[in-house]
């Protein structure tokens, strides 16, 4: 399984259209087997989505992220625990033990001056 966290200095970072990096994780589904830190080249909200179903990822990992995102994510078949704030690494590891702690109704409802 496929694990991306949004990802800036070791954390996890707090709005999805805005990440410029994920740290993507393949696991067995109980622990981390590789890992490494994906720059997203400048992609945006709903375009993410598809950036991360090309790489592979199954469930995301984020911050705050706005209805437009997560229909494109639940559209692209990826699991979403929004709301996580703290150490990527450690979110990843409550992940596949059953424990993270994540806000599924949290929503980003600003707008972006240019974006859509």
């Amino acid at each position: 399984m496929k694990i991306a966290v949004t990802y800036e200095d070791g954390l996890v970072f707090g709005h999805f259209g805005k990440t410029r990096q994920f740290k993507m994780y393949e696991t067995d589904g109980e622990k981390v087997l590789t890992s490494q830190v994906v720059e997203t080249g400048g992609s945006g909200h709903s375009a993410l989505a598809g950036f991360l179903r090309q790489h592979g990822v199954q469930q995301l990992i984020c911050g705050g992220i706005g209805a437009g995102a997560r229909t494109a994510l639940a559209e692209a078949g990826i699991q979403l625990f929004p709301g996580v704030t703290g150490l990527a690494d450690a979110a990843v590891e409550a992940l596949l033990a059953g424990r993270l702690d994540y806000q599924p109704d949290i929503q980003c409802d600003h707008h972006h001056e240019g974006e859509h």
